[in-house]
């Protein structure tokens, strides 16, 4: 068996995630008052108690939903003997990214935990709130192809690219608002379902510009080791251990498409991985596995059941 630990991204944060972790095992708190110091405010509290608009915020979410995956990391480390090297690789979506890094050693967790606070505010800072908008394009008949001619199409109104190739059926579509509308209307032209995003800026686009060359700067002091995992990467969906490799990719990451199904495909064929766990927050990567890799097997695992479950099956 060869194992892939999965990362979350935004939109899998809810109010409640990590408590019982947190509630169950020592290694978990310890993760949350960490990145609570290093922020210098109790997200845990709001992870915990809430209220869901300041947990969505994206420079609330992005530390949140990292810190419930490290918290699943160090337990099964610490509490169940199962370390990030029984991986041979680890991955991440879009912020996931971050954790998965974090996770393998090439961050610290509190440089993780700042990076993404900045990488946050700066999205939000790249577009004014109503400029920017995404639509998630579904259906049987969604595929990239469809997408990026929905995306050409809107380009007549702004810009407007392929901001994640989810999977088969499930593509994300990203930029101007007005670009964005006119490439929802090609989708549905095309036999697609088309669903507006609520999201608060446009990710994984060029107009995230001004918020990628934020992080260039950030990224280029932050230490970066080799991590104990090869890193899949979104923007080119291979694996690198390159820590030069891995600060340019998580620039080119903010603007750059997340090539999710690639990424699956790459792992699942050449990378000859058999079973993924997701670690952190909710399932949506879970369900994309099982999608893009069903001759593997995928398990959530964010609930103290589901670590020793895993930690006694391995």
């Amino acid at each position: 068996m060869s194992l892939a630990f999965l990362f979350p991204g935004q939109g899998s944060q809810a109010v409640g995630m990590g408590a019982d972790l947190a509630a169950a095992f020592a290694p978990a708190r310890e993760v949350f008052e960490e990145v609570d110091e290093a922020l210098g405010q109790k997200l845990s509290a709001l992870m915990r108690d809430g209220p869901e608009d300041q947990l969505t915020l994206t420079e609330n979410a992005q530390p949140a939903l990292m810190a419930v995956s490290l918290a699943v990391v160090r337990t099964l480390e610490r509490e169940f003997g199962v370390g990030i090297d029984r991986a041979a690789f680890v991955a991440g979506h879009s912020l996931g990214e971050y954790s998965a890094l974090c996770a393998a050693g090439a961050l610290s967790l509190s440089d993780t935990a700042r990076l993404l606070k900045l990488r946050g505010q700066a999205m939000q800072r790249a577009v004014p709130v109503g400029e920017g908008a995404m639509a998630s394009l579904i259906g049987p008949k969604t595929d990239l192809a469809l997408a990026e001619a929905a995306a050409a199409a809107g380009s007549a109104a702004g810009v407007c690219v392929v901001a994640n190739d989810n999977n088969a059926g499930n593509v994300v579509i990203s930029g101007a608002k007005a670009a964005v509308d006119l490439a929802i209307e090609k989708a549905k032209e095309l036999g697609a379902r088309a669903i507006p995003l609520n999201v608060s800026a446009p990710f994984h686009c060029p107009l995230m510009q001004p918020a990628a060359d934020e992080m260039a700067a950030a990224l280029a002091s932050a230490a970066i080791q080799a991590p104990r995992a090869p890193v899949v990467a979104n923007v080119t969906a291979r694996p690198t251990l390159d820590p030069e490799a891995i600060r340019r990719l998580l620039v080119e990451q903010v603007t750059g498409r997340v090539r999710w199904r690639e990424s699956l495909i790459w792992l699942a064929g050449e990378g000859g991985v058999t079973r993924f766990g997701e670690a952190g927050a909710g399932k949506v990567l879970t369900g994309m596995a099982k999608r893009i890799a069903p001759d593997a097997e995928a398990v959530a695992l964010n609930a103290p059941a589901d670590l020793e479950a895993f930690a006694s099956s391995l």
